[in-house]
């Protein structure tokens, strides 16, 4: 379950590249404004405006803001830990001169002439092929920023990558994009070599589903629950001068199954838990 840490922003214009002055503010601003620098359109749509918000984890509080989940209008993004095995297909759109020599997400220089792309999930810096499904034609592009959203379309190409594909007549085309991983460097001349980066779903995580300054009320629940969750623990800790007792439940390996065990302790009357790393 997300912290909400960012008052929520009306109408703010996300083409503004501000992105590399808020990778090197505080943590907590950097959280706030992160949403603020998605660059949000293709090539010859208008300047849209969007309410956004980064949320943050407490089970995961020292990941690089790019892999923080975000909201735009409601819909949650949830930056994947590692890109091996990824494919997708959908629509590819491109961007152009109106954003070219803005900040991108991960505090880059928009160059429309470079390969490059906004996808919205994928870690920083991972190649890409993309193949156009209508001409056959394919290249190979770094993911930079966030984006495209758009309904239905899946990254967002620099101009050069979008020439080479043959996207910028028509604007956008039915791709399919495969993860390469993080390009090696290799002597000139070699082909080009990838590996793949390293993931960020590190646990073991549990479900934080309470917290109580009667410590015989923390392990009263915290003994119940074991029999249903099998693991469960109690952790001490002072918040202003008063000591709480903090339940914690269950095991899990993966943030995607503490988020699952997470869904069904809200439904079964515990809507304020979150998940915290062991």
């Amino acid at each position: 379950m997300e912290i909400d840490r960012q008052i929520q922003v009306d109408s703010v214009d996300l083409s503004v590249g501000f992105i590399y002055q808020c990778l090197h503010m505080k943590p907590v601003i950097q959280t706030i404004l992160f949403a603020l620098i998605l660059i949000l359109t293709a090539c010859s749509a208008p300047k849209p405006t969007y309410r956004v918000k980064v949320l943050d984890t407490p089970a995961q509080p020292n990941l690089p803001p790019t892999q923080r989940p975000y909201a735009v209008n409601g819909q949650r993004y949830q930056p994947i830990p590692d890109a091996a095995g990824f494919s997708e297909q959908g629509l590819a759109s491109w961007y152009g001169k109106d954003f070219h020599g803005r900040k991108t997400s991960n505090g880059e220089t928009y160059d429309m002439y470079a390969m490059t792309a906004a996808h919205k999930t994928l870690p920083m810096n991972v190649h890409l092929k993309v193949t156009n499904l209508n001409n056959g034609q394919s290249t190979v592009v770094r993911v930079n920023d966030r984006g495209p959203f758009v309904k239905s379309r899946i990254i967002d190409l620099s101009y050069s990558a979008a020439k080479q594909l043959g996207v910028v007549g028509p604007g956008t085309a039915p791709v399919r994009i495969e993860a390469l991983g993080y390009q090696e460097k290799v002597k000139a001349g070699s082909a080009p070599s990838y590996r793949q980066p390293d993931s960020y779903d590190v646990g073991p995580f549990m479900v934080q589903v309470g917290a109580f300054t009667v410590k015989e009320n923390a392990y009263r629940l915290a003994e119940k629950l074991k029999k249903q969750y099998g693991t469960s623990a109690v952790a001490e800790g002072w918040v202003d001068g008063r000591k709480f007792y903090r339940v914690r439940v269950g095991l899990y390996d993966h943030i995607a199954l503490a988020e699952e065990a997470l869904s069904g302790m809200e439904a079964n009357g515990f809507p304020s838990c979150f998940i915290v790393a062991r």
